[in-house]
């Protein structure tokens, strides 16, 4: 599908692949009081697949007997994404991981001096042997390993870089980062990355919270200096004020940086819809492309413009990411949309009786904030029927 160019002064990104992590079945359940049941779970699984979805993070098995089945479940499905589970470096969590019959078992361990200090309670080098214990006893279970540093963006930079050249030795296929408490710039990653970068030739994946509100930023930051794995949930949600949004990243890569990850957009409306169902998370009127409001119109002015055109006020056709556009009417209605709404009625009323239906709406606008279609039908049958 061609647009309109979106802005002159959108960066094209010659980029490598970039792979998309979903962790909206781990991470994103994390966030409290969301609790999926393994037929919702099976059910996020199939459309993120079905939305070409890279990988999917299909939970933390350890965590009890049912949370290992479903994820033994999801694995069976055939999916073409795929599937990963999240183990401390603990040979418990390892073999509960292979058990469930995954893909890759993504490893982590906190590297961070306050992390280990007020919940390991280790010193920097147990870490190191710890960590380096678990990717062989991988190897020896023959499951493929990644490794993360936990609050990395809280770690000594020296410690963090010995750290990720060792497990780089050890035999670990992709080193990650994360902002554990979202504290990071967008500054800050680039540096980290970068730094990162120069020192391993393993691919890096970045898992980032939201806590400053900096998390889709902090990942486009991110992959621009080179991180090859990007973390994801539906509708961002997880831990606190949770994680890079899905839908949000990969229309920005694909629409403003001309970079298209491969993964289906008009599947994300759907995708959203489904996350917020389960989690009970209902997804905010003006969030960014999947939100109600998202290609919704009011303002007399806008309405016009877009009847004529949409692309003058939507950079992206709602459709592209599985959403719709709305033209609403109240206090902010023109004449034009009034008109048009008359005409699609076949209703044939003077000028006088068009600027009356256009007054009721307003005022009714003003007081309740929105005019149903079946308000408006009412204020045109009074209207037309009045002496």
């Amino acid at each position: 599908m061609d647009f309109v160019a979106l802005s002159p002064y959108n960066p094209s990104l010659h980029l490598k692949d970039i792979v998309i992590y979903d962790s909206t079945l781990r991470d994103g359940e994390q966030m409290p009081g969301v609790a999926f049941s393994m037929n919702q779970k099976i059910a996020i699984a199939r459309l993120l697949d079905e939305a070409r979805v890279h990988q999917i993070e299909a939970g933390f098995p350890a965590v009890s007997e049912e949370e290992l089945r479903t994820i033994r479940e999801i694995t069976s499905l055939g999916l073409s994404a795929d599937i990963l589970a999240l183990s401390r470096i603990t040979k418990n969590d390892i073999d509960a991981a292979v058990e469930s019959g995954v893909d890759m078992v993504l490893l982590f361990i906190a590297t961070s001096d306050i992390h280990l200090k007020y919940k390991l309670k280790k010193d920097r080098e147990e870490i190191l042997a710890m960590s380096l214990q678990a990717l062989d006893y991988c190897k020896e279970r023959g499951i493929k390993a990644s490794i993360s540093s936990e609050d990395s963006t809280r770690t000594d930079i020296e410690f963090l870089l010995r750290f990720f050249k060792e497990m780089e030795k050890a035999g670990a296929i992709r080193l990650g980062i994360t902002d554990t408490v979202g504290c990071a710039s967008p500054e800050a990653i680039e540096y980290l990355v970068s730094r990162v970068l120069a020192e391993v030739r393993t691919p890096i994946s970045i898992h980032l919270h939201n806590d400053f509100g900096f998390a889709l930023a902090n990942a486009i930051a991110a992959v621009r200096k080179g991180a090859r794995a990007v973390t994801t949930t539906v509708n961002g949600i997880g831990e606190r004020a949770g994680n890079v949004p899905l839908e949000q990243f990969v229309a920005s890569m694909r629409f403003l940086y001309g970079h298209d990850l491969g993964i289906d957009c008009t599947k994300l409306k759907n995708l959203s819809n489904l996350v917020a169902e389960f989690s009970k998370c209902q997804v905010s009127k003006n969030q960014p492309l999947v939100g109600e409001n998202a290609f919704a119109h009011e303002s007399g002015i806008h309405v016009a413009a877009v009847l004529n055109c949409p692309m003058t006020y939507e950079c992206i056709p709602p459709e592209a990411v599985g959403n719709q556009r709305h033209l609403r009417m109240g206090k902010h209605t023109g004449i034009t949309y009034i008109k048009r709404r008359l005409g699609e009625m076949k209703v044939e009323a003077s000028e006088e009786q068009v600027c009356q239906v256009l007054l009721r709406v307003k005022k009714l606008g003003e007081r309740s904030g929105r005019v149903s279609d079946k308000d408006f039908e009412k204020i045109v049958s009074e209207v037309m029927s009045a002496k």
